[in-house]
């Protein structure tokens, strides 16, 4: 850092014409004269200690034997006799002395674990996900659904929600089952929460925070290399520069306060935030504001705070699905592709956008993109057709509800998406 000081000076003095002296080849602790002819004058050379001064320490730590440097040791060492009677015999090994690497017991192995005669390991790290522990994840509905996956070309992602297991004091536990799920081979991440902050199950934003965080910590410890994904909502970045809108919006969603939210980006604790969309077409009707304006406030602001320079940034959207199936028409659903989907992307605030292509509600009824048992229909043709952004489309699947059965449900989700969420009971 000095010597870029003293050339970042030189430079400016020489642009500006003033000389600067060069140190004096009289003074002791000069080396100037051991460097090439060539060296810039505003490089210096000093001893730190002369020749004579470093032969003089030398001395002082070898004379006599090196006696200053023995009489340097530790005060007082701890040295135990076991001629004597009273000598400890309740101390760990087994009282003989092994070479470096050998087993401290019989049948030990690396170093002095034990050898067990079960596959797994005598001791479990319980900081650590076991082998066992991520065979049993890939038999079950998810874990095969990512299998299945694998050959469709889609990148995989773990849907989860820890909130509640965080709130029950479960977390540890929770984050091990959903980072054994996600060691699956092809999987690139884990969402563990959706609809964070705006489903009430936080009662304070300290709360959201903590969870927000320890959550994050578990999964890097126990999932590392895997991105980490959360949903949630900013209301008022619909709003623009209504303020009365924005005043309104922050009181009745405390929790969502986007600098909250910027801040989790920001600390690295999310690779990936997820924003809805399902509040844009109602939330703001007292101010006038349609559904394409909150839209575009919102990306607006997302710029505005630079998200997309912490995170990637992902539009989420619920719009396209019905009870049944789609109902639009080819016009319509060409229209509302370019309003959610385009748009977003134009706006060069989201980098994708995940649809809702398929959900059951508490009454048994099903809403869905395309048609029952995958029947065509204008919406579902529409979208297979947007093959030069499929890298950029999203959906999430339920292995445990599906359509027809995992391998063809996901072959036909492969036909327009690039990536899926794929959800755990």
């Amino acid at each position: 850092m000095r010597l870029r000081q003293l050339f970042v000076i030189g430079l400016a003095l020489s642009l500006l014409g003033i000389g600067v002296p060069a140190w004096s080849q009289d003074d002791p602790r000069s080396c100037n004269d051991l460097m090439a002819e060539d060296t810039p004058a505003y490089v210096v050379c000093r001893w730190m200690a002369t020749p004579e001064e470093a032969a003089e320490i030398a001395r002082f730590w070898l004379d006599n034997d090196g006696q200053n440097m023995r009489d340097t040791g530790p005060m007082d060492p701890i040295v135990i006799d076991c001629t004597e009677s009273d000598c400890p015999t309740d101390s760990e090994g087994d009282g003989q002395s092994h070479d470096v690497g050998s087993p401290d017991v019989e049948g030990a192995e690396d170093g002095g674990q034990p050898e067990c005669p079960t596959a797994e390991p005598c001791f479990v790290d319980p900081d650590e996900v076991t082998g066992a522990a991520v065979k049993k994840a890939a038999e079950t509905p998810a874990g095969q659904a990512v299998k299945t996956s694998a050959t469709s070309g889609m990148r995989v992602w773990i849907d989860a929600e820890l909130a509640d297991d965080h709130q029950a004091g479960n977390l540890a536990e929770a984050a091990k089952k959903i980072a054994a799920l996600a060691a699956q081979p092809g999987v690139a991440g884990i969402r563990f929460s959706s609809g964070l902050g705006y489903d009430r199950t936080f009662a304070t934003a300290d709360e959201l925070d903590t969870f927000v965080a320890s959550a994050s910590a578990a999964l890097r410890k126990l999932a590392p290399g895997k991105k980490l994904a959360v949903h949630t909502a900013v209301p008022v970045f619909g709003c623009g520069a209504v303020a009365e809108c924005a005043e309104a919006l922050a009181k009745k969603h405390p929790l969502l306060d986007p600098d909250r939210i910027g801040a989790w980006l920001a600390k690295g604790l999310v690779d990936q935030l997820s924003l809805d969309g399902g509040h844009l077409a109602t939330e703001y009707a007292t101010w006038r504001i349609d559904a394409a304006t909150a839209q575009r406030n919102q990306w607006i602001q997302v710029r505005a705070r630079a998200w997309d320079a912490y995170a990637h940034i992902a539009a989420e959207d619920t719009g396209f699905a019905a009870p049944g199936g789609s109902r639009l028409t080819t016009e319509q659903a060409t229209q509302t592709i370019t309003d959610r989907i385009a748009a977003p992307l134009q706006d060069a605030a989201a980098g994708t956008i995940t649809l809702w292509t398929r959900w059951q509600d508490a009454q048994g009824q099903v809403s869905r993109v395309y048609g029952e048992k995958w029947a065509a229909n204008p919406t579902w043709d529409q979208l297979k057709k947007l093959t030069s952004i499929r890298p950029r489309l999203a959906t999430l699947y339920d292995p445990a509800t599906p359509e027809v059965d995992v391998a063809t449900d996901l072959r036909n989700l492969s036909e327009v998406f690039g990536q899926l969420y794929i959800r755990t009971a």
